[in-house]
């Protein structure tokens, strides 16, 4: 998305820190985008949420992986360049969460 980020991550253990986590990575990202573009990336105060245990990480990662459809910046999850994962291929994705590979 042009003017926010979306993230699903999972600690992968007892001591795992999100919030640790996300501080570390605007301050990275926005260090390194300062010094390239002179101009802030992040505002100061960011929203994250965990998830319960109640709810479904899948109905969240389809959400994150349609939103640039709902924002009209693609057609198909496919053609967004800026969506990946570390952890699973985009086709493993896709499967996963049932959304169709459509075919041009």
């Amino acid at each position: 998305m042009p003017d926010h980020l979306h993230l699903l991550i999972e600690g992968e253990t007892e001591t795992s820190d999100c919030k640790r986590f996300i501080a570390r990575a605007k301050q990275y990202s926005g260090y390194r985008h300062a010094a390239i573009f002179k101009e802030r990336l992040w505002q100061r105060y960011g929203f994250e949420r965990i998830l319960r245990e109640n709810e479904q990480t899948a109905v969240v990662a389809r959400y994150i992986l349609e939103n640039p459809i709902r924002a009209g910046l693609a057609t198909r999850v496919q053609d967004y360049p800026f969506l990946g994962s570390f952890a699973y291929t985009l086709p493993q994705l896709l499967e996963s969460l049932q959304i169709a590979a459509q075919s041009d």
